[in-house]
């Protein structure tokens, strides 16, 4: 445990991101298009009124 703590106060020492921001986005916007297909495929079911 004490290692991975030094391990991230020696991250934020050098001011490097944690994790690179494209991959931080890649996957946001992975899971924000897996919701809009949940919420159209949940409408393909429904009548329409």
């Amino acid at each position: 445990m004490l290692d991975l703590i030094l391990a991230a106060e020696e991250a934020a020492e050098h001011g490097e991101a944690a994790v690179n921001p494209f991959v931080f986005g890649a996957i946001a916007l992975a899971v924000l298009m897996a919701l809009l297909l949940i919420t159209v495929v949940f409408g393909l079911g429904r009548e329409h009124t």
